[in-house]
């Protein structure tokens, strides 16, 4: 650590209310614990999440309800608009938006950015349980809720298409094999198939036809469910022997109900397929699933959307989506291709790697401007010392208050550069001053270090306070806004910390008067006479 130097008094020094003195004594001790920091930064850098922006929580809540065969005015007036009145009364709700479509309705309950989505899912639960009794008795099930961020997209978008495969087919390779596989993998929350493909059974009745035998519509759609049920038959008690009835009365296929006889009239059996058509077609004939990149033309798929946890790292996740690619590929037949048609990570490490590189632009600038105005190794060293280190606390404190890399935050680290270097160079030059008066190069770092030490801390303080309104921001804005400046501020009093105590170490072990220098150099009386003419 340079040429031992001996010890000076107390009393020299003036250590009273000198917090650096413990730091420039131990020098050991504070390489070390900077050495830490630093490495403790490097392994927070790697765990942080990567994303385009800060992540914003909106609690928000989705509400669907279904009423099959309902027209959207009679669902509006019979399913949303119970729901609405009651989730209405609900505190903090800021904004409820329904859409009401043929068969179903769905809710979006947006509340103040400040309430907990936790506690507004138990309201809004509680707000369903009371509209039981004003919604119509004949709903398939009770309507569900569930808790929705609106600023999550998907990371990817996969389509699986086939040129010889059915699109029933296909989508159940998606849903049987990719889905479940996809869903396995570290960091994916959930992977969403839309139900275009998905196969059914459609009966198509004549309605003339079905006016002739006096049945309704709602004695087929009786019928039908009672035919397809799987439903437990029973079981054969013996004396010696006990037997369980199974059979299983789900018919899946098209041909299996043609025959089916819906009704006895003057005992003629009227089958099914008397009063119209039974075909093999999917669950919703109105929607479709498109697909097709730049070498590939379009054509129909099935697409599979995939979302990531809240605390997965977006470009880690992806990678391992696309490891698991390969084996998909040979679980599922040969006709049938996987394609990724929609990678949310490509702007995103474009963006991040944009703002790394001009991260380590300003570093580079901001050592230079050092070197011309120090023009010596050791100061400018002990300056540019303060940047790393300050970052890479900085990475450790946002690890442990779940910020990620994001643009904003990465724009905050940016700036900070210029900002960490300030309390350095102010501790380097009073402590310079006191050694070219001729005091011993320990005893003014003791001393310049105490006299600027309430100054370092003044001029931290001051620069956080300049965020203050950013940290205290509210709405959406305020929200975005909070972690660029934390990060910024972070930053800031993590390199007034080191400017106390690594700083003034080095100072004491480093620094040498003018004089051992030697003749100053075509470099140095350059930039003299330039820095004199200005």
């Amino acid at each position: 650590m340079g040429p031992a130097t001996p010890r000076c008094s107390r009393d020299a020094a003036g250590s009273a209310m000198n917090v650096s003195e413990p730091f420039i004594r131990r020098p050991a001790g504070t390489s070390l614990l900077a050495i830490g920091l630093f490495l403790l930064g490097i392994v927070a850098y790697r765990f942080l999440p990567v994303a385009a922006i800060p992540r914003v929580d909106f609690p928000m809540i989705s509400v669907n309800a279904s009423l099959p065969g309902a027209d959207p005015a009679t669902v509006a007036s019979s399913l949303a608009a119970p729901l609405e009145r009651r989730i209405a009364q609900i505190s903090g709700v800021s904004e409820i938006t329904s859409v009401s479509t043929l068969g179903g309705t769905s809710i979006a309950v947006q509340f103040d950015l400040d309430r907990n989505v936790d506690g507004a899912a138990r309201d809004v639960q509680a707000a369903i349980n009371a509209a039981a009794s004003e919604l119509p008795v004949n709903l398939p099930g009770p309507p569900t809720y569930r808790k929705v961020n609106p600023a999550d997209a998907p990371i990817m978008i996969m389509a699986m298409t086939s040129d010889t495969e059915p699109a029933s087919k296909v989508f159940e390779y998606a849903d049987s094999i990719i889905a479940q596989k996809l869903s396995q993998v570290e960091g994916v929350s959930q992977v969403l198939i839309p139900s275009a493909e998905k196969s059914a059974v459609r009966v198509q009745i004549n309605p003339a036809a079905l006016a002739s035998t006096g049945l309704s519509l709602e004695d087929v759609r009786t019928f039908l469910t009672q035919v397809t049920a799987d439903q437990p038959k029973g079981s054969l008690d013996g004396e010696k022997t006990f037997y369980t009835l199974t059979s299983n009365d789900q018919i899946t296929d098209a041909r299996d109900f043609r025959p089916l006889v819906l009704a006895n009239t003057n005992n003629v059996p009227i089958k099914l397929n008397a009063l119209g058509k039974v075909v093999q077609g999917v669950e919703n004939s109105l929607l479709a699933g498109w697909a097709g990149t730049q070498t590939v033309p379009m054509r129909r798929a099935v697409l599979l959307i995939i979302f990531k946890q809240a605390d997965a790292n977006v470009i880690e996740t992806v990678d391992r989506i696309k490891a698991q690619l390969p084996q998909l590929h040979r679980w599922i037949p040969p006709a049938v291709k996987l394609l990724a048609i929609s990678d949310r990570t490509t702007t995103i490490r474009a963006s991040v790697a944009d703002v790394e590189l001009s991260l380590g632009i300003s570093i580079a600038l901001v050592v230079m401007v050092i070197f011309l105005f120090l023009r010596r190794f050791w100061p400018t060293f002990i300056a540019s010392v303060t940047v790393p280190l300050a970052l890479a606390g900085t990475a450790g404190f946002m690890y442990l208050l779940g910020y990620s890399i994001d643009n904003l935050s990465l724009m905050a680290i940016t700036i900070s550069v210029g900002f960490v270097v300030d309390d350095a160079i102010v501790v380097i030059e009073n402590v310079y001053r006191y050694i070219e008066k001729g005091e011993h190069v320990l005893t003014a770092a003791l001393k310049g270090a105490k006299q600027i030490g309430f100054t370092v801390i003044s001029i931290s303080i001051s620069l956080v306070a300049v965020f203050i309104p950013l940290l205290f921001m509210g709405g959406l804005i305020g929200r975005l806004l909070h972690e660029f400046a934390v990060t910024l501020s972070l930053a800031i009093l993590v390199s007034g910390v080191i400017s106390l105590t690594l700083t003034p170490m080095m100072c004491s072990r480093f620094l040498k008067p003018e004089a051992e220098y030697g003749p100053p150099g075509w470099f140095n009386s350059t930039c003299e006479q330039v820095f004199n003419w200005g």
